[in-house]
């Protein structure tokens, strides 16, 4: 199926689910962060929605932390590895993203066609997997697949704001009950907060670090290598290989690294 880049119409869309909460159930409502789960027809999905309210970070903090590549290697422990790929336009690029699963699963990876957009008094960032000639499925991940993920940033005021994160996945395998009931308990809560925390240390890390260099707001400053939406595909997940990990147990290594994020 053919690539398209997403529109004013697909951004106004996510904005709509992230803002509207019906349908979804509230699997962790503590301090600022709110998580949500939606059980999907296919239980190969996984549907997540998560929301903080961030009282000292403004929205353009929010939003370049999530463009900067170079800090997210800082603050996402998760992260294995994540480069850009090529551009597309002046606000749409081509990413990979592989991350650590907790053990004994084995790690996933993607590559994803990425959009951006300020939208009045908010900034959106909405990305799916696409197949990309030079990065076919690795060896040793399992290839996972975005059918939507992104996040909606809006400004509260002068040094206020609340960032949504919704995504909708198919991990690419039958997973156990204690993945996903893990994952709305105690991952996606951290993350929130991770990412709250990397946005309070950022400004003074951008400034030792290329302070002027926002490609994500200056599209002159882009050097990828431009990438023809011609040669790219969209990524059915029926065409990857589904992995069996239903039987697998939680490790004690990963249940007390389950404990500590609860705390």
């Amino acid at each position: 199926m053919p690539v398209q880049i997403p529109d004013d119409t697909d951004f106004t869309s996510f904005k709509e689910q992230c803002e509207n909460h019906e349908g979804w159930t509230a699997r962790y409502n503590k301090g600022s962060v709110t998580v949500w789960c939606r059980d999907e027809e296919c239980k190969t999905i996984q549907k997540l929605k998560m929301r903080i309210v961030c009282k000292d970070v403004t929205a353009e903090t929010l939003y370049d932390v999530l463009h900067d590549t170079s800090y997210r290697k800082k603050w996402d422990s998760n992260m294995i590895d994540t480069h850009d790929i090529g551009r597309l336009t002046v606000n749409a690029d081509v990413g990979y993203y592989s991350w650590k699963c907790p053990s004994p699963l084995k790690n996933r990876d993607f590559v994803t066609m990425r959009s951006w957009l300020p939208l009045g008094n908010d900034y959106l960032i909405i990305n799916y997997s696409v197949k990309h000639p030079q990065y076919p499925p690795k060896k040793d991940y399992v290839r996972a697949v975005s059918l939507l993920t992104g996040y909606l940033i809006q400004s509260n005021g002068e040094n206020s704001s609340t960032l949504y994160y919704l995504t909708q996945v198919d991990p690419k395998g039958s997973l156990p009950k204690w993945v996903v009931n893990r994952a709305s308990q105690f991952v996606a809560p951290k993350a929130m907060k991770k990412i709250y925390k990397a946005c309070q240390k950022y400004p003074e890390w951008k400034r030792k670090h290329n302070p002027n260099l926002k490609p994500w707001i200056y599209p002159e400053q882009n050097t990828l290598p431009c990438i023809n939406v011609s040669d790219l595909v969209l990524q059915r997940a029926d065409s990857l290989e589904n992995i069996d990990e239903s039987r697998l147990t939680e490790e004690k290594q990963a249940q007390h690294h389950s404990d500590d994020e609860e705390t």
